[in-house]
């Protein structure tokens, strides 16, 4: 049978498992990418491993969230970050280099490739013809010392692209359009691979903006082939060397299969607050907007700046319309300087910030309480922004500069002017990006961590008792995202190197007494267990949302559904998830309730059922696993670092 592309990728990188969907397979990762409020917890995670060198053929750290400086603490970071970097062997991109994804993707995406990394829109890279997926920290530091990297072999969901897009729609539309007819759950456990005559209108970063935000619909990753569009974009950062085509085999066969028709696509916005909430740009009322904010990893690349820049030029945005330029890496600063469109930009009323994550993290520009904020960002969860009470719409850049024009909501088709045609300026080689190479195993040797008070080394994690008992402390609803879990923004980011300090806000948003009610448990000596609805963890792959709830003595999640990485990071950490075998059951069990799970090692042994007693004596409800026995021995050792601990000590007797 003929192969599409995913399969062909990922047997040539398989190590173990077979490629049945739903099985877990081993891959070898060719590079693993770091950001830097995740990489310090993998680099505090290679500490607690007691590892010396990383393995991985190429490792790099980017510095693109915590940049805003506005103590000590984040500059003390990434001087923390550079030490690491050197001690164990990874590259290190200094801050104001640009946000990792577009950046990795110009100085080293390479078609063929498998990347790992610690964020869940490193997908993006499948834009060149890689796999390429995000993961919970543990996984990547596994990866990064020569480990497999495990993950259920998802389902390959072809679309066919055919047509070309219309004037006034571009890329951002087409993955909301996929966001609209499917919804944040609609690609969990698949790989959505594009193929088709409508490629050849999208261009390399046309393809991450799409790649990137198949996140948001839950995709294991996002593959496009390597072709001619993937060769220019090479040939244009100087690396034409590590171009090869790669496409699905004549004939190839999906799992499932849908068709997009570019021509038919419209300017498409999505309203508050999940970017599955897409309408037509057309059908949401012209409401004022208060901000305009153009950049982010989902629209890095140089025409999304300017188009935006041609749109304003010899104009004059909303005197009521913060009009924000978030540049996404250096190169993109250069070619906008050298092509005049940042002055164009700057004389319509923009405000220029940094490259790097900034207001999509909430790390700046947050806005007003309850006014309507346009963003070309990924994800617009609430409070994801920086502000609790925000209304974030997500966009293309053409609608967020038209509607900076005119103040409210706009349709860009309604501007009276033609639309711009930007040509792709000639990068500076990706040798000028300016990152720091690895040193030398003797340097590495002789550098020490960079520590200070706020960075702390992970706790230790005891490991669960045979008889499992926990009392329910939180009853939440479906959707709820690692943002939820621990919070973005200025005032909590900088702490998520400080697993004790961090807990202060765990599910703070949520429930302002989750940290107080479960350390009480803990002073009785008790665990507790957190009921969740539907794709539970939904977003960003921080696994803190998972270490810091298991340091207060979280056990157990009972969920109708999961995300797939903080699936796996809570097993990463010794928490045991369960799903309900009947969902009521999710509604029925109440906060403070117990459950008891009797020898819930042999209970994991003997099948994917598992009865829990709730209260004493009372009745029975009946949970399943999807676990591994790789991954129920993780559970029973209480977590990875245990469990690499365990046979280090193993192997030295």
């Amino acid at each position: 049978m003929a192969a599409n592309l995913s399969r062909v990728l990922i047997g040539r990188h398989l190590v173990d498992g077979d490629m049945v969907a739903g099985q877990e397979i081993a891959l070898r990762p060719d590079q693993a990418l770091l950001q830097d409020v995740l990489g310090v917890m993998v680099m505090l995670e290679l500490e607690a491993m007691r590892a010396e060198r990383v393995a991985v053929p190429l490792a790099v750290q980017y510095v693109d969230h915590n940049l805003v400086e506005a103590d000590n603490l984040n500059a003390e970071e990434h001087l923390f970050l550079r030490s690491a970097c050197r001690k164990y062997g990874v590259w290190y991109s200094r801050p104001g280099t640009g946000i990792s994804h577009p950046t990795h993707m110009q100085r080293f995406g390479k078609p063929g490739d498998v990347l790992i990394g610690c964020d869940s829109h490193t997908a993006a890279a499948g834009s060149l013809g890689m796999i390429a997926f995000g993961a919970g920290g543990a996984d990547v530091a596994l990866a990064m010392l020569g480990k497999p990297a495990f993950i259920r072999m998802p389902e390959i969901w072809g679309v066919r692209l055919t047509g070309a897009l219309p004037d006034w729609v571009s890329a951002k539309d087409v993955v909301l359009e996929m966001l609209r007819r499917h919804g944040v759950e609609g690609a969990f456990g698949r790989i959505i691979e594009y193929y088709g005559p409508g490629l050849a209108c999208l261009s390399a970063m046309d393809r991450h903006v799409i790649a990137n935000m198949g996140a948001e619909m839950g995709a294991t990753t996002t593959v496009f082939p390597s072709d001619e569009r993937t060769r220019e974009f090479l040939g244009n950062v100087g690396r034409a060397g590590d171009w090869q085509p790669l496409a699905a085999e004549h004939g190839a066969d999906y799992d499932h299969h849908d068709e997009i028709d570019l021509s038919m696509v419209e300017p498409m916005i999505a309203t508050p607050s999940s970017p599955s909430n897409v309408v037509r740009v057309r059908d949401v009322p012209k409401v004022d907007i208060y901000q305009s904010y153009v950049g982010s990893s989902a629209n890095p690349g140089y025409r999304d700046y300017a188009v935006a820049a041609a749109i304003v030029a010899d104009r004059t945005v909303h005197d009521r319309v913060s009009f924000d330029i978030n540049p996404s890496t250096r190169q993109v600063v250069q070619q906008l300087v050298g092509q005049g469109d940042m002055a164009r930009l700057v004389a319509a009323g923009a405000r220029i910030h940094q490259p790097g994550c900034n207001g999509c993290i909430g790390m700046g520009q947050a806005p007003a309480k309850g006014r309507p904020s346009l963003r070309t960002v990924p994800r617009n969860f609430p409070g994801r922004s920086g502000t609790i009470e925000d209304a974030i719409y997500l966009c293309s850049p053409e609608t967020a500069a038209a509607s900076a024009l005119t103040g409210m909501i706009t349709d860009p088709r309604d501007l009276d002017m033609a639309y711009p045609r930007i040509v792709e300026p000639a990068g500076p080689d990706a040798e000028q990006l300016k990152l720091v190479p690895p040193g030398s195993e003797a340097e590495g040797r002789a550098t020490r961590l960079e520590k200070t008070e706020n960075i702390v080394s992970l706790p230790d994690l005891d490991r669960p008792e045979e008889d499992l008992s926990v009392t329910v402390l939180l009853s939440l609803g479906d959707n709820v995202s690692t943002d939820d879990i621990v919070p973005a923004g200025t005032q909590v980011m900088p702490h998520w190197s400080n697993i004790p300090k961090l807990t202060q806000y765990v599910f703070r948003d949520l429930d302002d007494r989750y940290e107080t009610n479960a350390k009480a448990l803990q002073d009785k000596g008790a665990r507790h267990a957190i009921v969740a609805g539907t794709n539970y963890g939904q977003g960003s792959s921080r696994e803190n949302a998972a270490l810091a709830p298991r340091t207060l003595g979280l056990g157990l999640v009972l969920a109708k559904s999961f995300a797939r990485i903080h699936w796996q990071n809570l097993i990463n950490f010794g928490v045991l998830p369960l799903t309900f075998v009947d969902p009521g059951d999710a509604d029925r069990l109440k906060v403070g309730e117990t459950l008891a799970i009797k020898k819930f090692s042999d209970a994991l042994a003997a099948g994917q059922e598992i009865d829990a007693t709730v209260g004493q004596g009372g009745r029975t409800i009946k949970l399943k696993h999807d676990l591994s026995e790789r991954q129920a021995a993780l559970i029973k050792a209480g977590g990875v670092i245990n469990s690499v601990l365990d046979q280090q000590d193993a192997a030295r007797h």
